[in-house]
């Protein structure tokens, strides 16, 4: 077994999903804006994704499967990462936010929920919540 064999196992795994997540949202307006492209190599970097892996998933993302963190916690914050993709070019489009109500059902948030949560979501970062009143503000809302 090969060091890339065990490389994208488990946890690798979940941040391709992630990063397939994040190029979605930023081609959700058919253009990736030079902020969108700053912010994509920063989370590639973060999430240690390859060269080779960043120019495959780009070219499809679709065909990754989402893989959400198995806890409460850390499906909050990949939704919180994925919606600074949304504010990278300083506007939030019907597409984008669609997009992300999508992925909302696929990080496991109920999709009776979805919409609230992702709308509270979009709220949350466009008033420059951090990380922990993000995540107390989309617990309130995601009570069933």
């Amino acid at each position: 077994m090969s060091i890339s064999d065990l490389y994208s196992s488990g946890e690798h795994k979940e941040d391709i999903g992630h990063f397939a997540n994040i190029i979605k949202l930023a081609l959700a307006d058919d253009v990736v804006t030079s902020k969108e492209r700053h912010l994509l190599d920063r989370m590639a970097n973060r999430l240690n994704i390859t060269d080779a892996e960043y120019k495959k998933i780009l070219k499809n993302p679709e065909i990754y499967p989402i893989n959400p963190p198995i806890d409460y916690d850390g499906r909050i914050e990949r939704l919180y990462n994925l919606t600074n993709m949304i504010f990278a070019d300083d506007e939030v489009t019907g597409d984008e936010a669609y997009v992300l109500r999508k992925i909302v059902v696929g990080l496991g948030f109920s999709s009776v929920n979805s919409e609230i949560v992702a709308d509270e979501a979009i709220h949350l970062i466009m008033n420059n919540n951090d990380l922990e009143d993000f995540s107390k503000a989309i617990k309130n809302v995601n009570k069933n």
